[in-house]
Order: structure tokens, then sequence, then C-alpha cells
């Protein structure tokens, strides 16, 4: 069956860097766009960025642009998404999804915090 499996998130202080990963199994990685998604406590679930299939087309929310870059492996099925300079309205938990089969990981969460 189809697995997301997010990794990588954890405590940072503002300013700091995270890379978040997400391995995939049970269909053919490289066939699907994938994204990113957050959700924050109290908010709803938000797109953070997307790219496609072939790693050639990358989206971003405005929020997170020149801050976060999306990327994928696909000899490793695995998406990732290189965060930097982390404030702490990026703290939510954090989650893959395949596009546009509607397969989500279990989430990590990230924390900005001092």
């Amino acid at each position: 069956q189809v697995q997301l499996v997010e990794s990588g998130g954890g405590l940072v202080q503002p300013g700091g860097s995270l890379r978040l990963s997400c391995a995939a199994s049970g269909f053919t990685f490289s066939w699907f766009g994938m994204s990113w998604y957050r959700q924050a406590p109290g908010k709803q679930r938000e797109l953070v960025a997307t790219i496609s299939s072939a790693g050639g087309s990358t989206n971003y929310a405005e929020f997170v642009k020149g801050r976060f870059t999306i990327s994928r492996d696909n000899a490793k099925n695995t998406v990732y998404l290189q965060m930097n300079s982390l404030k702490p309205e990026d703290t939510a938990v954090y989650y893959c999804k395949t596009n546009p089969l509607p397969y989500w990981g279990q989430g990590t969460q990230v924390t900005v915090s001092s």
C-alpha cells in the first residue's frame, strides 16, 4: 500500500534551518507530483510547496518564497523540504502529499522557538 513517511522535524531557533524528508513507497514515485503542507495549532492546513514528477517545476506559497526549497530524488523515492531562515510562525506539523492522489504522510513537527 501507499506509504509516506516524513522525518527531519524538531526544535530550532529562529533563523535556523531544517531539512524535512518524505520517503515514499507503494507506488511509482516518479510518476507523480508531490507537495508539502503544514498545519499550525488552531489553523487550517495550508499548501507550502509543490514539485512536478520529474522535479523540473516547483511552486511556493508566498510566505515561504526565498526561504524554503522543495526538491526530490526519484532514485530514492524521496521528496525534501529545505527550510532556511525559520520564523516562529513556521511552527506547525508538516505533511507530504502525493499529487493528484490523495495520500498523506503522518506529519513531522517543526517548532521554531528561542
